[in-house]
């Protein structure tokens, strides 16, 4: 019984140590990626808000253009009607 015991408390005390060990090593790993001002997800964060920055400007041009682009494709929607009933026919439609 008393082997029993002891072997149970080596086992539980292996485990322990197993995951202290990862636990550390994962938080290595952690504070590599993102814990320093040079870390990985750092260089990340600058680039991104560089990006967000540089193209920060471009929404308004594109809501401008969407709408232009919305008239030009009625406007095509009315020349393929008047087209298709000068001619007679029915054009087919992809969606």
């Amino acid at each position: 019984m008393i082997l029993l015991s002891w072997l149970s408390t080596t086992l539980v005390l292996a485990v322990l140590l197993v995951l202290a060990v990862a636990l550390v090593r994962i938080g290595d790993v952690l504070r590599r990626i993102g814990g320093t001002p040079t870390s990985f997800l750092a260089k990340l964060r600058v680039g991104l808000r560089a990006i967000d920055v540089e193209t920060a400007h471009l929404e308004p041009q594109v809501t401008a253009l969407n709408s232009g682009l919305a008239e030009v494709a009625s406007a095509m929607q009315q020349a393929e009607a008047h087209l298709a009933a000068a001619t007679g026919t029915s054009t087919p439609r992809d969606g």
